[in-house]
């Protein structure tokens, strides 16, 4: 195999021909054999970090900083990149020493020889394209790596809130098909009084559809940028008005409302930001996961349990035990969540472990949010289409249910007191008798009438206030 030779300031090293990273690549690629996930799993960030380069390029030239065909190079060698032209060289593993280093130079190198190439130049020439002199100019890993990891999270939000609107439109159309499903409500698993079935599962979608507000205020703070600060917040090394020329350029060239943070060298260290993001995605991970418990109980059965609604089948159960068919969507739903409650500390530790004008854990930070909003979109995208979309209710059944249970008895309160209502309660439960037969028929304490009234569907699902 043709090789050229590059050197750093460690020394120097045989580089396969043909691909367009170099020795710093090179030699992360070596050290860092941590996940096995490469950067070009998270093609949205190959793309940001394209955008950071040409705009970079384009303030550079902008400013005297940058030879204006180099930069034009650049430009175009980023647009490839950022098109995923380039996405199998992005090689070096999401989670890695040095801050993020590897990550940017993974992006310079390449870049700067798919301009190399453009200019009809060899890769490796780095006299005409330099990875760190031209496509790093003005620049550090500290500004260019969280500006592209910002905006990468920004553009994966976007489909992850898509995929989580759709999740509460399917509980929102569930709730509609079951309108005039009586069931018992529940509180500390014991029966408590009837609601209607579509309401519980409104009630799912309005639950769901609260995290879209708490994603787009996360998506704000994410939006502030440190473009310009370089190493730790002075803008060493850049021009006069860069920070503001290239955040200009990069809210143009990605479509974003990007902003330049008020106090570059706080912006430079913080990270919490990425806090809340992270709370965000936990808290939507519990109330999902909550509500794929509250599926798992109201299918259980089905002839022993509560078996209100029905999930789709969707495979086999048990290797032994014929005709079992298992809830295997919420429980993975469960377990995704499990995942994204625990990778939420993992970045809370990251983000504390920040000291003085940097944080280095910010490849753990990154890796812990970016598998959280792909598998929290998965899970949305698989209880949706595979559960919540199929889900039947055995209106029947749940009918049964409310009439022959004993909370119905606290609808009857008003009329004749907490104390009578125990009583019938109790008799209920030591004799089998209905609350009903007790009420009407033995004890007389309600008109049959005054019971149709009191027990009409609408009024159950609806409470309206009536006394004798």
């Amino acid at each position: 195999m043709a090789q050229r030779r590059e050197h750093d300031f460690l020394g120097e090293r045989e580089i396969p021909s043909d691909v367009y990273y170099g020795i710093q690549t090179l030699r992360a690629i070596e050290n860092f054999h941590i996940t096995g996930i490469p950067l070009n799993t998270e093609p949205l960030f190959v793309q940001a970090l394209a955008y950071v380069k040409k705009g970079a390029a384009i303030a550079n030239a902008e400013l005297g900083a940058l030879d204006k065909n180099i930069a034009d190079f650049i430009g175009k060698a980023s647009d490839r990149v950022a098109s995923g032209e380039f996405n199998s060289q992005f090689i070096t593993d999401l989670i890695q020493g040095g801050a993020g280093t590897s990550v940017n130079m993974n992006a310079n190198e390449v870049i700067a020889n798919v301009a190399l190439e453009m200019m009809g130049k060899q890769k490796g020439d780095y006299e005409f394209c330099h990875p760190n002199n031209h496509v790093n100019c003005s620049q550090s890993t500290n500004d260019a790596y969280p500006t592209a990891f910002r905006i990468a999270l920004i553009n994966k939000l976007s489909s992850y809130k898509q995929s989580l609107a759709a999740l509460a439109d399917s509980f929102d159309k569930k709730g509609e098909e079951f309108r005039q499903v009586l069931k018992m409500g529940r509180t500390q698993l014991q029966d408590a009084v009837p609601m209607s079935m579509g309401d519980e599962f409104r009630a799912f979608a309005t639950n769901i559809r609260e995290e879209l507000a708490r994603v787009e205020e996360s998506k704000r703070l994410i939006s502030e940028i440190n473009m310009g600060a370089t190493a730790i917040g002075t803008g060493v090394n850049a021009p006069e008005g860069y920070a503001e020329l290239v955040t200009k350029h990069l809210a143009k060239i990605t479509g974003l409302d990007l902003v330049l943070a008020g106090d570059l060298i706080e912006a430079t260290y913080d990270t919490g930001a990425y806090v809340q993001l992270s709370g965000v995605l936990k808290r939507t991970a519990v109330k999902i996961s909550k509500i794929c418990n509250d599926l798992r109980l109201l299918s259980s059965g089905p002839r022993c349990g509560l078996n209100e609604i029905n999930l789709p089948p969707m495979q086999p159960g048990s290797s032994i035990m014929p005709g079992k068919v298992n809830p295997v969507i919420p429980e993975v739903v469960n377990q995704t969540a499990f995942y994204v409650i625990g990778a939420d500390l993992t970045l809370t530790m990251a983000a504390e472990a920040g000291q003085l004008q940097l944080n280095v854990m910010e490849p753990a930070i990154g890796f812990a949010l970016f598998t959280s909003i792909t598998y929290m979109t998965n899970a949305c995208n698989t209880l949706r289409e595979k559960c919540v979309d199929g889900i039947t209710a055995n209106a029947k059944h749940t009918q049964e249910m409310v009439m022959q249970s004993i909370g119905i008895v606290t609808q009857l309160n008003p009329i004749i007191g907490y104390e009578q209502s125990a009583s019938i309660a109790r008799e209920a439960l030591e004799t089998g008798k209905s609350v009903h037969d007790i009420a009407v028929k033995e004890k007389k304490l309600v008109t049959q009438e005054k019971w149709d009234e009191i027990f009409q569907f609408e009024n159950l699902i609806r409470p309206k206030f009536i006394n004798s």
